[in-house]
């Protein structure tokens, strides 16, 4: 080991952060250290009742171990651990309060923190002017104050064994600052790491964004998809009869503008969730349901896609999360159907007390052909929307029709 490598922890800034950290410790313990000398001095002073003594000190030893237990205590030391121990610890569960192997694992790291920090702090107190003093009597500095003292087998008179116990004297303190600071930051995941029930409640968290994200993203891709399929088809068909037909490019257009104008919506609403201050903002593009079917069907046959539609039962009754999954699933297929199917549309909802079953239909040239155009992120959201409900799903190829079939089931609302 060279010597540059001996005298790296003296000099790294994680030292003296960590020494700070361990000073923070010695400046909170002082209150305690005045209420122990407060005592100290009530139970030797004879004139005060004893039994007035101990109902004082029973409460004031109850009002110092409060600090030790509450959950605020616990976050700011983690905080101050992340800070100047650097060590990465999860910050605590939103809305979590520690159960008692945490509370107990938390107050035995602040009473360490706070014990070890009133030793390191008399240390330097005490220790550090000595040391100093030791090495600057060898410049003739403050002779005086050593020149008359005995300390241990030395005098003032043993000028360079001082000097050298103060050198020693101050790389101790220097190793024993790093040596406890680096004790503390592999100490601080045990005692202030997140118990299990603070995992469990932040994987749960984490899945629930996950989900939340992966909803959004399929939303996205429904919505987004359809609109550009629907603008394609509209501009391709005005395209072919525009210096024929007029009337029909000017309804072409317009269908466009209203697909456009409706992801337009969707997307805003997608990224206003995304944003980090989306909560503060407020949501304005409203959710597609089964009530918005209708509107659904025109936009499809406006794209020159034959659709026969066909629906049982009022789509008010079926709650809301059905009634939003079904009119994505309804919108994916038809945007694969004008894709890549040939021929009409066939869609069938049957909207029963218990479940909604939607059913469509549609040729194919090509099967096999369609079964690898068709596979994907779109029909991946369809099996995951009605996972997520707890329902069936039926899609692929059909002798020579597409079949998508799904029951999603429910309770009804009144």
């Amino acid at each position: 080991m060279t010597v540059r490598a001996a005298l790296a922890p003296l000099v790294a800034g994680t030292t003296w952060r960590r020494g700070v950290f361990l000073l923070l410790g010695g400046v909170l313990a002082l209150p305690y250290g005045l209420l122990a000398v407060t005592f100290a001095q009530l139970l030797a002073d004879s004139a005060i009742p004893r039994p007035l003594v101990y109902v004082l000190l029973v409460i004031a030893v109850l009002i110092a171990v409060v600090p030790l237990l509450v959950d605020g205590s616990r976050a700011l030391e983690i905080a101050a651990v992340r800070a100047l121990l650097g060590v990465d610890l999860p910050e605590p569960a939103p809305g979590h309060h520690g159960d008692r192997e945490t509370r107990l694992r938390s107050a035995l790291w602040i009473a360490t923190h706070l014990i070890v920090g009133a030793v390191v702090m008399i240390a330097l107190f005490s220790a550090l002017p000595m040391a100093l003093a030791f090495i600057a009597q060898q410049f003739g500095v403050g002779t005086e104050l050593t020149s008359r003292e005995q300390f241990g087998p030395l005098d003032g008179q043993d000028s360079g064994w001082l000097t050298v116990a103060g050198v020693l004297l101050l790389v101790g303190l220097g190793y024993a600052v790093a040596g406890l600071g680096a004790l503390a930051g592999s100490m601080a995941p045990v005692l202030l790491g997140p118990a299990q029930a603070e995992r469990i409640a932040a994987l749960e968290a984490r899945a629930a964004r996950l989900a939340e994200r992966n909803r959004l993203a399929r939303e996205l891709h429904d919505s987004v998809g359809h609109a550009l399929t629907v603008a394609t088809l509209q501009a391709g068909a005005a395209r072919e009869v525009l210096d024929t037909d007029p009337e029909f490019v000017r309804r072409a257009l317009t269908a466009i503008e209203d697909v456009g104008r409706t992801a337009m919506d969707d997307l805003d609403h997608v990224l206003g969730l995304l944003r980090e201050n989306g909560r503060d903002r407020p949501v304005v593009a409203p959710q597609r349901t089964l009530a918005d079917l209708d509107r659904l069907v025109t936009d499809a046959r406006a794209a020159g896609l034959a659709v026969h539609a066909q629906r049982a039962g009022d789509p008010a009754r079926v709650p809301a999360v059905v009634s939003r999954e079904g009119y994505r699933i309804v919108q994916e297929g038809l945007t694969n159907a004008a894709r890549h199917g040939h021929g009409p549309v066939t869609v069938r909802l049957d909207l029963h007390s218990d479940a909604l079953e939607l059913e469509l239909v549609n040729a194919v040239r090509n099967p096999d052909r369609a079964q690898r155009e068709r596979g994907g992120r779109g029909l991946d959201g369809m099996r995951e929307r009605v996972l997520l409900l707890g329902g069936r799903l039926t899609v692929g190829p059909d002798g020579d029709r597409w079949l998508i079939r799904a029951r999603l089931p429910y309770e009804e609302t009144t």
